[in-house]
């Protein structure tokens, strides 16, 4: 091991002038014009020669490169991260570049690899709380998504998936060796996870981030490849190129002294390479251009359709109304309106409304609901906030006679009254205008077993059984009282009911 050249060598060399030079480079980047010996022997003609050592950026060799055609802000210090400003919903391009050397991951010769691109927040502090954040957007944005891909501007790009629960990511897969470009579209903007106090707030920058993995033996893309991201703010329509021209600008003003403490601005924006998301893969929607039975659109991803087989909260399969017990109180907990939402089959807004207690369920309107929600599930929500039954086609009421008043009325026929018994009547409320829906409500009311009625009559006149029908029910009047005893059946199983 020795010195390039010693201090003796450079003086007669006539470098002392480079080498002052660069002392005083040193001292104008510690910002003191000071330097120390650890910044001398820093310098390239210091270091230590060792050929066999492979040199740093020969070991560090990206298979790919991402570059996002937009131009960097000139207003940026020479060492900082490059910063893009973007228009809210403008598609721009991010070409996928194969970057390998011959011979680097031959695994994936004439295959394809998987890109995750993510919209996601720069300062840590948001990070940590990044899905109050997206939860809070999509609560005053419904229906919208974070992050699109332009499919029609996109080209090389296949197998597009979106996952309506990564409002924010989108993914494809792709051939490293043909020409590739994903359009995106950011719909969120800086100042949307800006506190507001006074108006005027500067933005958050967010961050784009590009993940690809290459399969794997079982066919799943989670082998991870490369990473690179860059650092944008995201302004209303063409409020970029006015920010832009702005920072612009401003540097023309500067002297040349402090020009070079900016870097330039660049057409294009080059991710630099980075950690991969914490994320792992899960499962994304399909979303090619090409039919499929799959494909649904940003506005809809938020939607849910309720089970084909399920009923109203109101009309249950068993017949049996909606009691108090059912009933969203104000006073329930954040855990027992989670309960009442999973109970009354809204699951898919469990996570929406994590934080809301039932006073705060009960305080939207209807129009919240059906922004929220979209307007089936809004509807059906706010009906079951509000506790609104199916409006029955017909409503009768029923009283089961009493024995005593059976054996009295044999006596004489206006004991019932001189006796004092009490009837009791039962509301019916028919939602079809069958015969066998009249049976079915009398074995609910009563606690008959319904296998044990054989049939249902109504007393005519002199005392006749008339068999009840459908066409008998559809011309009962609304709010019809009747009486009912049941006589056993002729051979002995069961028994009839007899209106009355």
């Amino acid at each position: 091991m020795a010195w390039v050249l010693k201090m003796d060598e450079v003086i007669e060399s006539g470098l002392v002038h480079d080498f002052d030079a660069s002392l005083s480079g040193i001292g104008q980047e510690l910002g003191a014009g000071a330097y120390s010996m650890s910044d001398v022997l820093a310098l390239p003609i210091f270091k230590q020669e060792d050929s066999s050592l492979p040199q740093e950026n020969e070991t560090k060799h990206p298979p790919f490169q991402y570059v996002m055609c937009a131009a960097t802000s000139p207003a940026v210090k020479l060492y900082d991260e490059t910063l893009t400003y973007l228009n809210q919903g403008q598609s721009y391009e991010i070409r996928m570049l194969d970057n390998r050397k011959a011979g680097d991951i031959p695994e994936i010769n004439g295959k394809l690899v998987k890109s995750i691109i993510r919209v996601v927040f720069h300062d840590r502090r948001l990070q940590y709380t990044e899905h109050q954040q997206l939860e809070g957007w999509k609560w005053n944005r419904p229906g919208d998504r974070l992050l699109d891909l332009d499919i029609p501007m996109s080209v090389g790009v296949i197998d597009i998936k979106t996952n309506p629960s990564q409002l924010n990511a989108v993914e494809f897969l792709w051939d490293p060796t043909k020409c590739t470009s994903a359009f995106i579209q950011v719909h969120c903007i800086s100042t949307e996870f800006t506190p507001r106090k006074h108006g005027g707030e500067k933005g958050v920058p967010f961050r784009i981030q590009v993940d690809t993995f290459k399969q794997t033996e079982n066919g799943e893309y989670t082998d991870h490849l490369h990473s690179a991201s860059c650092q944008i703010k995201v302004f209303k329509p063409k409020g970029a190129d006015r920010k832009q021209k702005t920072d612009r600008e401003k540097m023309e003003k500067r002297t040349a002294h402090e020009k070079e403490k900016y870097q330039p601005s660049y057409d294009t924006t080059v991710l630099t390479e980075c950690s991969p998301w914490p994320d792992a893969p899960t499962t994304f929607v399909n979303n090619s251009p090409t039919p499929a039975p799959t494909f649904t659109s940003a506005q809809h991803n938020t939607y849910s359709v309720p089970d084909s087989n399920s009923s109203s909260p109101n009309h249950q399969g068993d017949g049996t109304s909606q009691g108090s017990g059912d009933q969203l109180h104000p006073s329930a907990t954040i855990q027992e309106t989670q309960q009442w939402l999973l109970k009354n089959r809204f699951s898919a807004y469990t996570r929406l409304f994590s934080n809301f207690s039932g006073a705060d369920l009960l305080k939207l309107t209807r129009e919240d609901l059906v922004q929220i929600c979209g307007p089936a599930d809004g509807i059906r929500l706010y009906n079951a906030l509000k506790s609104r039954s199916v409006r029955p086609r017909l409503t009768i009421y029923v009283c089961q006679e009493p024995l005593q008043s059976i054996q009295l009325e044999q006596q004489d026929a206006g004991g019932g009254d001189s006796n004092g018994a009490i009837y009791v009547y039962h509301a019916i409320y028919l939602e079809e205008m069958a015969a066998s829906e009249v049976t079915r409500k009398l074995a609910l009311a009563f606690n008959i077993p319904l296998h044990q009625i054989n049939q249902v009559y109504r007393q005519g006149p002199t005392g006749i059984h008339i068999l009840v029908s459908d066409q008998m029910v559809q011309n009962f009047q609304d709010e019809s009282c009747f009486l009912f005893t049941t006589i056993k059946a002729e051979n002995g199983e069961g028994f009839h009911i007899i209106l009355k």
